[in-house]
């Protein structure tokens, strides 16, 4: 991440991504029209498995790159705040005194 990326700006590169999907297209077999592709997918708790016909393939396969775009960016969209945070705390922030510990001991209350 360079020193010019702000949050703001993270923010709005996630927000020109129009279309993800998230999961994994892989080739399943070679037929007479090309080869045939399998979409896989973790959906409502259970592994989701899909036909995609060759001519929807590059769509797809899009959709998957646009879904580790949007990764990286959320990744560095909490790296950037992150680190305002961090630097917004300590400029504000006093150098603590350490507390002094008295030397006399100190008598334990009575149980009445």
């Amino acid at each position: 991440m360079n020193s010019k990326t702000t949050p703001e700006s993270i923010l709005k590169e996630v927000a020109a991504i129009q279309r993800l999907e998230k999961g994994s297209l892989s080739s399943i077999r070679q037929t007479a029209k090309g080869p045939a592709f399998n979409f896989q997918r973790w959906e409502n708790g259970r592994n989701r498995s899909e036909y995609v016909p060759a001519d929807q393939a590059a769509q797809v396969q899009e959709n998957l790159q646009a879904h580790v775009r949007f990764e990286t960016l959320v990744a560095s969209y909490v790296e950037a705040l992150s680190a305002r945070s961090r630097e917004e705390r300590l400029t504000g922030a006093k150098k603590k005194r350490p507390t002094q510990i008295s030397a006399l001991p100190r008598k334990p209350k009575s149980r009445i």
